[in-house]
C-alpha cells in the first residue's frame, strides 16, 4: 500500500486511518488470543477468565481511598485537592484509575500498547467498568492518536479499551468526535510546562458536547497534560464535566 497516498486520503480521520489490512490482522490476533487457554499474565498458571490468577492478584496495586478529587494522586484527606491541582486547577473535573502504574500492570499496559496484549482487553474492560461504580456519565471518548501514528501502529489501545467498556457498560462511544491534528513527540524527560506547551491545541472537537458529562478513556495517566488539553477541548464544545478513566495512574510527582 502507498502509505503517503493512504494518509493523504485519510487526512486526520482516525476511522479512515485504520487500514483494512490492519483491522483484519487485529481481528485474527484477537480471535487466536481468545481461543487460546487463558494463562496468568504473571506466572503462567491457569487463571480462568481473569488475566491474573488468585495467587498473583495481590500484586495488582490499586489506588488508596484518599486521593485528590481532580487528579487521583494520594492526599492526606479524602476529597481534598493535591498541591499541584491547587496551584493550577486542571480543566478535567475528576480522575478514576483501575490500578497504580507498577508491575505487573506496567507490563500489561506495554504489552497492549505494542499489540501483544489483545487477550487482556476484555479483562481490563471489566476492571475499568468496576472503577466506574457510582458514576453517571453521558458518553465515552477515547484519547485519539494522530492519523500517522495510528496508521503505523494499526490500532489505538485506548480506543480498543473504550470499545470493550462501551459494550459492558452500555454507554455511547464517540470515538470519532475528537481529532488529533498534531503528532506530538514523546514526553520522556519533559517538565510539566514543556508537556503542557507540547499538547496545546493538538485536539479538535468535530461534534458537540453541550451539557454532557464526558468520560475520557486512556491507558495511563502520568502528568495529565494530554488529558487536561483534551478536557479543555471538550469544554470548549460545551461539556459541563469531564472525568478521566485510566487503566493505571503513575504516582510520580509532576515536575513544574
Amino acid at each position: 500500500m502507498n502509505t503517503a497516498l493512504f494518509l493523504s486520503s485519510a487526512g486526520n480521520d482516525p476511522g479512515k486511518a485504520e487500514s483494512l489490512s490492519n483491522r483484519i490482522g487485529n481481528f485474527f490476533r484477537w480471535t487466536i488470543t481468545m481461543l487460546w487457554t487463558r494463562e496468568c499474565f504473571v506466572c503462567g498458571e491457569v487463571a480462568g477468565n481473569a488475566a491474573v490468577c488468585l495467587a498473583c492478584e495481590p500484586m495488582l496495586v490499586r489506588l488508596p481511598g484518599q486521593v485528590c478529587a481532580r487528579c487521583a494522586l494520594p492526599v492526606p484527606l479524602e476529597g481534598m485537592l493535591c498541591g499541584q491541582c491547587l496551584h493550577r486547577l486542571p480543566y478535567f473535573d475528576a480522575t478514576r484509575a483501575a490500578f497504580i502504574y507498577t508491575q505487573p500492570v506496567r507490563e500489561m499496559v506495554l504489552a497492549l500498547k505494542h499489540g501483544k496484549g489483545f487477550g487482556l482487553i476484555d479483562w481490563l474492560g471489566g476492571e475499568l467498568n468496576a472503577a466506574l461504580a457510582g458514576l453517571t456519565v453521558d458518553c465515552i471518548v477515547p484519547v485519539p492518536l494522530h492519523a500517522r501514528r495510528l496508521a503505523e501502529r494499526g490500532f489505538n489501545q485506548s480506543n480498543e479499551l473504550a470499545r470493550r467498556l462501551a459494550r459492558v457498560s452500555g454507554l455511547p462511544l464517540r470515538r470519532q468526535a475528537i481529532i488529533r491534528d498534531v503528532n506530538t513527540p514523546k514526553f520522556v524527560g519533559l517538565r510539566g510546562k514543556q508537556r503542557r506547551s507540547a499538547v496545546r491545541g493538538v485536539f479538535r472537537a468535530v461534534e458537540d458536547f453541550t451539557g454532557q458529562h464526558v468520560l475520557v478513556l486512556d491507558d495511563v495517566m502520568t502528568s495529565g497534560a494530554t488529558l487536561n488539553e483534551l478536557a479543555r477541548t471538550l469544554k470548549q464544545r460545551g461539556a459541563v464535566r469531564v472525568t478521566n478513566l485510566v487503566v493505571a495512574r503513575t504516582l510520580r510527582l509532576r515536575r513544574q
